[in-house]
């Protein structure tokens, strides 16, 4: 009777877990969503704010980093498709998570986004890596 109490105790244990963390997951995403519609939206600030403190500290103002992402991240500034892929958490406890994107040409790309917690507690974009997707001609 003991060992069917403590089984039914980790499997509740671990139900907690697996939802806290697809909470975070959520959360996450919910970051990646705010900064995709503020880019839809040219809103310089909102998509600045998403960005982890180093990012922000890098480019100083929602100007400058907006007309970074024009420039060099065209496909995830502008696009016809966008749409979340795998996640993952990391050993550190940052999450790298996936998203498929059409660019407005209709060429297909993968972004892998990643995110750590902000020291309020929020997600907040670390980076963004950009690659044309496997099949995609140059």
């Amino acid at each position: 009777m003991r060992t069917l109490v403590a089984l039914m105790t980790l499997l509740a244990v671990g139900q907690g877990a697996l939802a806290a963390g697809s909470g975070d997951r959520e959360a996450a995403r919910a970051v990646i969503r705010r900064q995709q519609d503020a880019f839809r939206q040219d809103d310089a600030a909102t998509a600045y704010a998403q960005a982890a403190p180093a990012i922000r500290s890098i480019f100083g103002t929602p100007e400058l980093f907006i007309g970074m992402v024009r420039q060099a991240y065209a496909a995830v500034y502008r696009n016809r498709r966008f749409e979340f892929g795998t996640d993952e958490e990391l050993p550190d406890g940052s999450l790298a998570q996936g998203v498929r994107i059409q660019d407005q040409d209709g060429t297909d790309w993968e972004a892998l986004y990643t995110l750590e917690r902000d020291a309020d507690g929020a997600w907040r974009i670390t980076g963004c890596r950009l690659r044309k997707a496997p099949g995609t001609s140059a």
